[in-house]
């Protein structure tokens, strides 16, 4: 264990990286697809509140899934609070 700790001792993840490193605290770790069933999920909303007109959905050979819409999006701008 290192001699001293402080703030140089902790590790800052940004982006993706903390949901990378500990995927159980952002989802359920029984069930790992749920994350693909919630953006599918979010996407349905959108259609059926009348945000989009297209869904897709493509399995790639790396393994990993890709989701698509039309709808609005996520908001990017600051919230004031």
């Amino acid at each position: 264990m290192a001699k001293d700790y402080n703030a140089d001792s902790i590790k800052v993840l940004k982006g993706l990286e903390p949901v990378r490193a500990r995927p159980g605290m952002y989802t359920r770790t029984d069930n790992p697809l749920h994350v693909i069933q919630e953006v599918i999920d979010n996407s349905a909303d959108e259609a059926l509140a009348g945000h989009a007109t297209q869904i897709g959905v493509r399995l790639c050979v790396d393994g990993s899934v890709r989701v698509s819409d039309d709808g609005r999006g996520i908001p990017v701008d600051l919230h004031p609070q």
